[in-house]
């Protein structure tokens, strides 16, 4: 009997690869010659035979998992569009309506290489067409009526050396998640909601307001100091995890109008990507529906209810009860309480979500309760005052290009008695592009602003006086 000479190793993992290379070229020949219909079923037959050979695992991704979208699809979806290698010669570009950039995303049957700690992982978006589509018979109607009838069914292949398979699941996949999270709020275009018949509309309004914290007219101290705040907000998922606190943060704009409070806010919601949800409390009939408004909004968004003072009467909570008769009979159309109010920015229901900003604005801090103006609904009291030094420079900045100028100094000395709002110097910067007539005519302003309020406060003590010499 001869004995048969087993191959080597060498030799099996040498035919192993010349069967992968010519799977390769196989696959790349059904793309260039093969009808569109036939590739997939060429390319499976190939690939299952290459898989076979090799020591990779595969793991499939379907688009839909029942009649759900798969969420983990629409996450590579995104992360894969900005992969890019030098083997990648074909991808598909798009839009939509809510995306602020161009949005790239891989095309079919097109190999995406990506490493991963030292791990290289390979990803392919398969598509074939659906038989029950066809067979279905009830052309566009069938097609909006459930998901399972689609055109075509796709799915991304993911493939790895076996030997990764925890590392891939346990680590590359959880991160291509927040990567993908990532990714579809730096290209989010910024969105306005406001209350419509009880609800927040479904048609948000999409806002470009260019105010950001390099332009917004305040004073550098507060400005630094409110965007460390929202930096250890921002990165304080696990801090406010482990503290047991809802991962939120209040904040209360107070000062006299034309301060910067609403710029103050588009700022805010320019630097985290975050929607805006604007709700007037008088569009709103009673507390549950105030919940329900809570439920209705997203997570990573900022909810702004401005001069909460004057937009409905308030009760004191102490008081609620007492005066419960009396309030309905004076302001029958409103049933929203404090209580309800204080309820929805930091009871249970406050926790039904999260990273999310609650801004108060108010003109008269004085006037609110106690009870709104605390640590955990307002965390952070920030005075919008009037113009100061820092703030006019900016200012100077934004509207004349200049950094500084010889008339500097007396707008300086003249800026803090003078008590005038942003609002108003942005106004008499923008009379004339020439830069000296534009400051000068800044100085002319403030210069009658001191002489009014001279001649008011001598008319005060004079009024005063005779009251004192009546007495």
């Amino acid at each position: 009997m001869i004995a048969r000479k087993m191959p080597s190793t060498k030799t099996i993992l040498s035919t192993a690869a010349s069967l992968a290379a010519s799977a390769m070229l196989i696959r790349s020949i059904a793309n260039e010659f093969l009808p569109a219909e036939f590739q997939h079923y060429y390319i499976s037959a190939i690939r299952n035979l290459s898989n076979y050979l090799s020591s990779q695992f595969t793991i499939v991704i379907d688009e839909f998992r029942g009649h759900a979208i798969n969420e983990l699809f629409q996450a590579a979806d995104k992360y894969l569009g900005t992969i890019t290698t030098p083997s990648t010669q074909r991808v598909k570009l798009g839009k939509a309506e809510d995306e602020k950039n161009l949005a790239i995303t891989a095309d079919t049957n097109v190999e995406i290489v990506d490493i991963f700690e030292d791990v290289q992982v390979k990803w392919m978006l398969v598509c074939m067409e659906s038989k029950g589509y066809e067979t279905a018979g009830y052309g566009q109607q069938v097609r909006d009526l459930t998901a399972t009838l689609r055109a075509e069914v796709r799915s991304y292949e993911l493939s790895f050396n076996k030997k990764y398979k925890e590392k891939v699941l346990n680590s590359y996949l959880p991160y291509v998640l927040e990567r993908a999270k990532i990714i579809e709020e730096e290209g989010k275009a910024i969105k306005l909601h406001t209350v419509r018949y009880q609800y927040w509309d479904a048609k948000a309004i999409k806002i470009d307001h260019p105010m950001t914290f390099e332009t917004l007219a305040m004073d550098t101290e507060i400005k630094k100091a409110l965007i460390e705040d929202l930096n250890n907000y921002i990165n304080g998922k696990e801090f406010y995890r482990r503290v047991g606190k809802a991962w939120k943060r209040g904040y209360l704009l107070h000062g006299p109008p034309g301060t910067g409070k609403s710029s103050l806010i588009a700022a805010m919601a320019n630097y985290l990507n975050y929607d805006i949800y604007d709700l007037d409390l008088t569009d709103v009939q009673c507390n549950s529906d105030l919940r329900c408004l809570l439920l209705g909004m997203s997570s990573r968004s900022i909810l702004v209810i401005e001069d909460i003072d004057c937009s409905i009467k308030l009760q004191n909570r102490e008081s609620e009860d007492e005066d419960e008769d009396e309030n309905e009979s004076k302001y029958p159309e409103n049933k929203v309480t404090l209580s309800g109010i204080l309820n929805f920015i930091d009871g249970l229901w406050s926790c039904c979500g999260s990273e999310r900003l609650i801004i108060f604005t108010t003109n008269h801090k004085d006037r609110l309760d106690p009870a709104l103006l605390r640590p955990g609904r307002m965390d952070m009291h920030i005075h919008m005052s009037y113009c100061t030094f820092s703030s006019f420079k900016q200012l100077a900045l934004n509207y004349l290009g200049l950094c500084n100028h010889e008339l500097f100094k007396q707008i300086e000395e003249i800026l803090g008695e003078a008590k005038v709002t942003p609002a108003e110097v942005a106004g008499e910067l923008m009379k004339s592009s020439n830069a000296e007539v534009s400051l000068q005519g800044l100085l002319k302003f403030l210069k009658n602003k001191m002489t009014e309020k001279e001649k008011k406060e001598t008319t005060k003590t004079l009024e005063a006086h005779k009251e004192e010499n009546g007495k």
